[in-house]
């Protein structure tokens, strides 16, 4: 088991991809934190994962408000000790035009996508820089890469956290933290359903994308446990697309 007694956190973590992050954690070993505001959602989660015989406890906490994210972790390290790998999955997108937003909106996207980034990777890491080890790897969007229409502020919002991991990295590297970006393109989950009825559906989009098909929650899954792996360790401050080829940034 790759990362056996590992303590992951995972924001966001009740369904989509930030399920599949935490099942994947838990078949490989670790004691995996299910953050999630549907509280219900978070303890099936954990159901799945300790019937396979792994650790888990569910939390809710909105990660905008840094007093609840620093609670969350203070009951992390009462339970399973410091968190060693932070999942920064957690998001919220409002598919609009720019002109038809409200000052609402830009709050919820900036506030989940930014914002709560920021707050669950400061709650964390004083401790990962004195233990001298910790893994960050932070869901962004291949829309934070090369923007897309009808998600200005989202497009936005997830480009901040592409250069705030990226200038975190730099930071936190002498520590053998490293900070990592992953890129998903238009993923099967219940909450991009909205979205593809949007752009005429799921079969329009297909053709976008050179692999085929679009992505399924696993295959972010699998981008994360690499980016956590000791394998990586020289890997830092990077963002990679997992896309299907939609997207070849360099």
């Amino acid at each position: 088991m790759k990362f056996k007694d590992k303590v992951v956190l995972v924001t966001g973590a009740g369904r989509g991809i930030g399920r599949a992050i935490a099942l994947a954690f838990g078949k490989e070993g670790a004691k995996v934190v299910v953050n999630d505001l549907n509280l219900d959602s978070a303890n099936e989660v954990v159901k799945e994962i300790e019937s396979n015989g792994g650790a888990a406890m569910a939390i809710k906490a909105d990660i905008t408000k840094l007093e609840e994210v620093q609670k969350m972790v203070d009951e992390v390290k009462q339970k399973f000790g410091s968190v060693d790998i932070l999942v920064n999955n957690a998001g919220y997108w409002t598919i609009k035009l720019f002109k038809d937003t409200t000052p609402e909106d830009w709050q919820k996207d900036i506030g989940v996508c930014y914002i709560g980034t920021l707050n669950c990777c400061k709650a964390v890491i004083d401790d990962m820089i004195e233990k001298r080890y910790g893994r960050i790897i932070n869901i962004v969007s291949d829309a934070g890469r090369i923007g897309e229409p009808f998600l200005s502020v989202y497009s936005g919002a997830k480009a901040a956290v592409i250069a705030f991991g990226k200038a975190l990295a730099k930071e936190v590297a002498r520590y053998d933290v490293t900070v990592n970006n992953i890129a998903a393109g238009v993923t099967k989950t219940p909450g991009v359903e909205s979205f593809l009825k949007g752009v005429g559906g799921e079969e329009k989009l297909i053709k976008a994308y050179p692999r085929g098909r679009l992505g399924e929650p696993e295959d972010i899954a699998n981008g994360v446990l690499f980016f956590a792996a000791d394998e990586s360790d020289y890997i830092t401050g990077q963002t990679i697309s997992i896309s299907g080829g939609y997207t070849t940034v360099g």
